[in-house]
């Protein structure tokens, strides 16, 4: 039987942390927004890499992406705003700059970083 929600707890770069409940079939961000929680975004498909998270703990599935890697998921990346909670999960907010040195560094597709939000500038 699948639960009807997963918690969700997401590490904010003033170290901050929010938990939210997301549901099996929502996207991760979806559920973040639900509970009132801005995080950077901008395709909604998987396709950039604007709403770039490290999974600290939990399995995300991302199945609904449209360019995620083997590579991704073993360096622990996720794109919220398509992965869904398969587990309890804690996540990294901000990570889109990582992740674009992550894929550069293995010769991976690396979108253009045209129309960055002010969330994603803020990062560390």
């Amino acid at each position: 039987m699948t639960p009807t929600s997963y918690s969700v707890t997401f590490q904010l770069p003033d170290a901050t942390r929010r938990t939210v409940a997301a549901g099996p079939d929502e996207p991760i961000l979806a559920a973040a927004r639900r509970h009132g929680l801005a995080l950077p975004s901008r395709c909604e498909q998987g396709w950039d890499l604007a709403c770039a998270a490290r999974i600290v703990e939990g399995e995300l599935d991302h199945r609904h992406a449209r360019r995620y890697y083997a590579e991704d998921a073993a360096a622990g990346y996720a794109l919220i705003c398509v992965a869904r909670a398969r587990s309890n999960a804690v996540l990294r907010t901000h990570q889109s700059n990582a992740m674009r040195r992550h894929r550069e560094a293995h010769g991976l597709p690396t979108p253009k970083a045209v129309g960055v939000s002010r969330a994603i500038a803020r990062e560390a």
